[in-house]
């Protein structure tokens, strides 16, 4: 069996920025609580949220991410469970449908990490005192993070069927212990308030 280490060496190999990074860090998380939830096995559903975006710093158009990732992973002998997991997360794959758990998962973390990233980054206190009702009041906010695709977010909370306001906070809950390293501990924090 791969290692978190491994995983965590490919990342660093292919990945300078810090924020990307950061959110591939924050998914690791957000799966490992899901998986501790479920009853999965946290170590395979941590590595594909730690993986799933390596190849997107180099490679970012479709297909090439994550079919260039998927390459370098089989060619370095990784299972084709977090291959496949990991690929599922493009919806321009028709051939790799979430059919499982771990993908569906993937799907309903990746974006609403970014999202609750996001949230956290303006308010002083970052994601300690972020709450669900705020994320989604920011939602129906167009302007703001406007890249991050909402239909994404809405109906990956569908079909791996969690309410969405679940959802929302489990996730502010599963990123919380780690806010520092994700740079979601607030401005004093992080050394932006002087006082």
């Amino acid at each position: 069996m791969k290692t978190r280490e491994q995983a965590l060496q490919i990342v660093q190999e292919f990945t300078t920025n810090p924020a990307l990074i950061r959110h591939m860090l924050a998914v690791e998380y957000a799966m490992r609580a899901y998986a501790r939830k479920l009853g999965e096995n946290e170590e395979t559903w941590g590595i594909v949220g730690l993986l799933h975006d390596f190849d997107y710093e180099r490679w970012p158009n479709p297909p090439d991410h994550p079919l260039r990732g998927a390459e370098i992973l089989r060619e370095r002998g990784w299972p084709e469970e977090i291959i496949y997991a990991i690929k599922s997360h493009a919806d321009y794959l028709p051939d790799c449908p979430r059919l499982r758990p771990i993908e569906k998962a993937l799907y309903a973390c990746d974006e609403l990490c970014g999202f609750i990233s996001a949230c956290a980054l303006v308010r002083p206190d970052g994601i300690l005192s972020l709450t669900a009702d705020s994320v989604l009041k920011k939602l129906k906010q167009k302007g703001f993070a406007a890249k991050v695709n909402r239909q994404d977010i809405y109906r990956g909370a569908a079909d791996f069927g969690v309410d969405l306001l679940e959802h929302i906070q489990f996730l502010i809950e599963a990123l919380k212990p780690h806010a520092a390293e994700l740079g979601l501990a607030g401005r004093k924090d992080a050394g932006l308030d002087p006082t």
